[in-house]
């Protein structure tokens, strides 16, 4: 990767709806060698997947929940289960195996409390959690699915630094 890739990644991450030959444009390529290094950055996984970023207000899923889950048990068996749990929970938009005093780290969106409360009682039935805190978001304050691009690291064969 170098430069280049930098550019187009970050105006893919800021809309992914941009017309090859705009985002060429952009960074200064023809289109042939824009599209190129775009497909080459989906193959090596660098661009996972291209999405459409929804507005939680308009879908009613206001409430954000962070939802701390301790157990006792830290089985590979345990974490397979845990997981194919979760992963049955459309409420469920992200989740984390964590270092420190909690295990499992979920963020969950609900339309409002009983709506959480009711996610909560299917969650404690399907399987045995230790602990589990919920901490309620006030204001999402700022909220981004682009990551920093300034850690990349460029080939060497380019000398981009």
């Amino acid at each position: 990767m170098d430069r280049l890739d930098k550019k187009i990644l970050r105006l893919l991450q800021a809309d992914s709806t941009l017309a090859v030959a705009d985002v060429a444009k952009r960074v200064g390529l023809s289109t042939t060698p824009c599209w190129r290094r775009i497909q080459k950055l989906e193959e090596e996984g660098v661009i996972q997947r291209r999405v459409a970023i929804l507005d939680p207000e308009k879908l009613n899923t206001r409430v954000t929940v962070f939802v701390s889950i301790r157990t006792n048990s830290h089985s590979t068996e345990w974490l397979r289960r845990f997981s194919e749990v979760i992963s049955t929970f459309p409420e469920v938009i992200e989740f984390y195996r964590m270092s420190g005093d909690v295990d499992y780290l979920l963020r969950v969106v609900v339309p409002d409390i009983s709506a959480y409360d009711a996610f909560y009682k299917r969650l404690i039935e399907k399987i045995e959690i230790r602990d589990v805190s919920s901490a309620f978001a006030m204001e999402r304050i700022k909220s981004t699915t682009e990551l920093p691009l300034d850690y990349m690291i460029f080939d060497k064969e380019t000398r981009e630094v």
